[in-house]
């Protein structure tokens, strides 16, 4: 099997290459610039390697690496890699290349929690009661979603689809009423996390989202035959012995959980987990095998790519995240779209 011209190892080995350059250029480029043989050489000099050992790191350089920019190149890459890698798994679950993590409330939920705890002053708190209340809102509004769309054991995608709908209008509501009772300051602070960033990331919140997000991109990328069998149909799959509800389900379960983690701890950054399986798509093809890890590599190193961009653009003011991710993913997708549209003619 080819994509293109080009084998798959070979494929993702430059999707490999891209991950880390893309890595390399957010923990160099910024006020303060780090060359990449200084990034390497404190990375060498940490792990005990006798390389790079003629070159000389300031103090201010290794601070500002490993107290800032590595903890935040590490949450960009998990979160956009947890976005990608789910939006694969709904597109694949809806059979619909326009659905997203948050199209069975996700989001919504999170919203909800996030504007509890800055309307209640959890937030001022501690540091991480806003993306505790968000995840907790997040899993609860996907909870109640998928209990009014089942019907005796099963799971209609339609009902789920209408199902999520209601439950994301009826949380925009108590989100709306909410707001409108809290004062400027709060609701500025819902503001800024409602466009998402990853400004002031730290290790605890790298040490939050690993295990989520890392494991259950790890479960999604096994079950990737199964979701394979699932986009041909519920008739197809039983065909084969597949216990449709079940595997749908927890497959479902395992990306809403990723998506919640990613943005419990980074604020609700929209369009990868959308825009980014498409992109995939259009170049690796349907065969979840290749679509979810190439899903996965292109998540992360696009959040982190918009993310760099957003911080040097207009410095010293910083475009948050989730204002770059459709500046520049938008442009692109768009010309995808445009590309597949004129090879299908």
């Amino acid at each position: 099997m080819k994509i293109g011209r080009i084998p798959p190892k070979v494929f993702f080995l430059l999707m490999a290459a891209v991950f880390v350059l893309v890595a390399l250029l957010s923990m160099s480029w910024g006020q303060i610039d780090i060359p990449f043989k200084n990034i390497v050489a404190l990375f060498c000099q940490y792990a005990g390697l006798p390389f790079f050992a003629d070159v000389v790191v300031t103090p201010e350089q290794e601070a500002v690496l490993f107290h800032i920019r590595l903890p935040r190149t590490l949450v960009g890459l998990m979160v956009g890699a947890g976005l990608g890698a789910s939006g694969t798994v709904m597109q694949g679950i809806f059979s619909n290349p326009l659905a997203d993590p948050g199209i069975i409330g996700v989001s919504s939920g999170a919203a909800v929690g996030a504007v509890a705890a800055i309307a209640f002053g959890l937030s001022e708190v501690s540091l991480f009661a806003l993306p505790i209340c968000a995840l907790v809102g997040s899993l609860a509004a996907v909870t109640l979603t998928v209990f009014l769309a089942m019907r005796h054991g099963k799971i209609p995608m339609m009902t789920l689809l209408l199902s999520g709908v209601v439950v994301g209008m009826m949380l925009g509501a108590v989100t709306a009423g909410i707001l409108t009772v809290i004062s400027e300051q709060k609701l500025q602070q819902y503001l800024f996390w409602t466009i998402g960033g990853l400004d002031y990331r730290r290790w605890e919140h790298v040490a939050m989202g690993a295990g989520p997000i890392l494991l259950g991109a790890a479960v999604m990328i096994l079950m990737a035959r199964h979701l394979n069998i699932l986009v041909l149909g519920d008739v197809e799959a039983k065909a084969v012995g597949m216990p449709v509800a079940k595997y749908r389900l927890g497959m479902m379960t395992i990306a809403s959980l990723v998506t919640a983690t990613g943005v419990c701890i980074s604020g609700n950054i929209g369009f990868v987990g959308l825009v980014v399986p498409h992109m995939m798509r259009l170049i690796v093809g349907p065969d979840h095998r290749l679509l979810l890890p190439a899903s996965l590599l292109a998540g992360g190193a696009f959040l982190v790519f918009c993310d760099t961009v957003g911080r040097v653009i207009a410095a010293p003011m910083e475009v948050r995240v989730g204002i770059m991710t459709a500046f520049i993913g938008t442009p692109y997708f768009l010309w995808l779209l445009r590309r597949a549209h004129n090879v299908m003619r």
